[in-house]
């Protein structure tokens, strides 16, 4: 095996990365789990939670964008959600192809439904952390993500 010449914060956040990886993949089993229920995976909820989020409707490109995923991908769960009534297509007024994809009622529902079960679950998840470290860890990933997003290889 190669022997790496990381420096002390590249090994650092190689380390990290490694953990992230490993936590998303919990994360997102914990959270098939916690919305099975509803008919969600992980994957619908965090599309769902998306489209609320955002400031207007969008199409999925945008949406995919926003996601930091394949857009692709987002285009099959959203055919999904709109075959189950959770979501919807509206005509776009700047491009006449990019639908824009907006939440139904029964899609709003969901969510909201999602959101009820999610926080209890991250309070006791959130449990005997300290308040000062999370926001650090926030902090790190979110500049972790910017960088990212700046890399012009993407």
């Amino acid at each position: 095996m190669q022997k790496t010449n990381y420096t002390p914060a590249g090994r650092a956040t190689s380390d990290l990365v490694l953990e992230i990886f490993r936590a998303s993949a919990r994360l997102l089993t914990a959270g098939d789990r916690l919305v099975a229920e509803l008919g969600l995976t992980s994957a619908r909820w965090q599309l769902l939670g998306t489209i609320v989020y955002a400031e207007r409707a969008q199409p999925v490109s945008w949406i995919a964008r926003d996601m930091g995923a394949n857009r692709q991908n987002v285009q099959r769960i959203v055919n999904d959600l709109v075959k189950e009534g959770l979501l919807e297509f509206q005509p776009n007024p700047h491009h006449r192809r990019a639908q824009l994809v907006v939440l139904t009622e029964a899609g709003r529902k969901a969510f909201d439904l999602a959101m009820q079960l999610q926080t209890p679950w991250i309070n006791e998840l959130a449990e005997g952390l300290d308040m000062e470290s999370i926001q650090t860890a926030h902090q790190v990933l979110k500049h972790l993500r910017n960088r990212l997003e700046e890399d012009p290889a993407e």
